[in-house]
């Protein structure tokens, strides 16, 4: 009954904190999220951050790894993990002609962890899925307007919202080398878009399109990990997850207004029913371990975008249609490789139990920018876990990882962005449920 207790103090604390922070700005600022979905989030942990994501094949009963749920059948059985992390950013945008700096903080996860039974392991967090955030704005050339002189347009653009994901899920291990798990999730959020023509003179009609969607979906992913010792200090452990495409039954509208000086005129709404979809993904990842001490691991995504659907607007001689299209997106492949190194994990001092890791990843975009494909990423970083020292154990960490990531996008004139991102995460292990003996 205490045990139970304790778990439901902690989801109302978890839902406390992260539900207010995934309402809040989610402190992005880059005009490629104005395409598809918004910018994807890498959805890194503590653990992991400093690898630059590796997971697949990442199995500790001390860490919550939700990127595998089958990861989850090697928690503890005595302890409870609490985990919550966020990024401050840096991010520079060079067009080759303007350039702009800007400065972030991140919501990225919370997240818990416990053991149901022998073999069977439990999670539930919170994260972002993707996020939009932009505001764009270009003067035109002048036009001659009569008696009114000389008029200049404005086009600006801008966006906001994006998907946050409530998960919850579980590992199994049926026989020793093999465990399976799994996540379902809610996905909710807004994804906004408006255009607006504008002109130096208030008296000409400006245009303004707006096109939104309120997203309600789930999503389902299911885990594989297979360990193979090869000797008594080496180990391999082989993963795989699959993340279920489907449709998404969200309506999106397309708003089309006339305005004068801010008084609509006119406006027009069409409805696209169902025009959202999610991929197929597919994803491996191999990670060696050796004495406790040293994990080197790759990881391999692929992403199927280019089956899912997006809402279109086409126009062909006046008349608009606003309806659901595929061919808008490319597939997406990313690799990430990763290292952590750990002196002694059951030394006496404290220094000993210093983690220190580093990883380097590689993406391509699932979204095209105007007709291309879209920017690719390079991301690398370094990161350290430090022991907090408590009365009962040194299990529970401080995170921090510290990554430079460039996008680099593959049509001369778009804008390079580069982030110096600090990530920093709190993972609390401790051993709720060990039966105390008094002799």
């Amino acid at each position: 009954m205490k045990k139970l207790f304790h778990i439901t103090i902690l989801i109302l604390l978890m839902a406390g904190i992260a539900l207010p922070a995934a309402a809040d700005d989610n402190g992005i600022n880059s005009p490629f999220s104005r395409y598809g979905l918004g910018l994807l989030s890498p959805q890194g942990q503590g653990f992991n951050t400093g690898m630059a994501g590796l997971s697949y094949g990442m199995r500790d009963g001390r860490e919550l790894n939700f990127k595998n749920p089958a990861s989850y059948s090697a928690l503890d059985s005595l302890s409870f993990l609490f985990d919550i992390g966020m990024s401050l950013q840096n991010g520079n945008y060079d067009s080759g002609k303007v350039a702009s700096n800007v400065k972030d903080a991140t919501f990225d996860y919370v997240s818990m962890g416990f053991r149901i039974n022998r073999n069977l392991g439990m999670s539930l967090g919170v994260m972002p899925f993707s996020n939009i955030g932009y505001a764009l704005s270009s003067v035109g050339d002048p036009f001659n307007a009569g008696s009114m002189g000389e008029v200049y347009p404005t086009n600006s653009y801008s966006g906001s919202g994006g998907i946050h994901k409530l998960y919850g899920g579980v590992g199994y291990a049926p026989f020793k080398p093999l465990s399976i798990g799994f996540n379902v999730a809610y996905m909710w959020g807004m994804v906004e878009h408006s255009a607006t023509n504008s002109y130096s003179d208030s008296e000409t009609q400006s245009l303004n399109r707006i096109y939104s969607t309120n997203i309600r979906s789930y999503s389902f992913d299911f885990g594989l990990q297979y360990v193979q010792p090869l000797n008594k200090k080496n180990t391999l452990v082989l993963g795989f997850v699959y993340g279920l495409g489907h449709d998404i039954p969200s309506d999106s509208y397309f708003i089309n207004q006339r305005l004068s000086s801010s008084t609509v005129l006119s406006g027009d709404t069409l409805v696209a029913k169902g025009a959202w979809s999610m991929p197929h993904t597919f994803g491996a990842g191999l990670t060696w371990d050796y004495d406790n001490r040293l994990r080197v691991g790759v990881d391999y995504d692929w992403q199927k975008w280019s089956s899912a659907t997006m809402p279109v607007l086409t126009e062909n001689g006046g008349h608009m249609d606003y309806a659901a299209s595929s061919g808008e997106y490319t597939d997406r492949q990313k690799i990430t490789a990763g290292v952590e190194f750990v002196p002694n994990p059951e030394g006496l001092h404290w220094r000993d139990r210093v983690r220190y890791r580093a990883g380097f990843s590689y993406s391509d975009s699932y979204t095209k920018v105007r007709g291309a494909n879209g920017p690719k990423s390079y991301l690398a970083t370094v990161g350290v876990s430090l022991p907090i020292i408590n009365a009962h154990s040194n299990r529970s960490f401080i995170n921090a990882a510290l990554q430079f990531e460039r996008v680099k996008p593959s049509v001369a004139g778009q804008i390079t962005e580069t982030y110096l991102r600090l990530s920093l995460g709190i993972t609390f292990n401790e051993r709720w449920f060990m039966k105390w003996k008094v002799e």
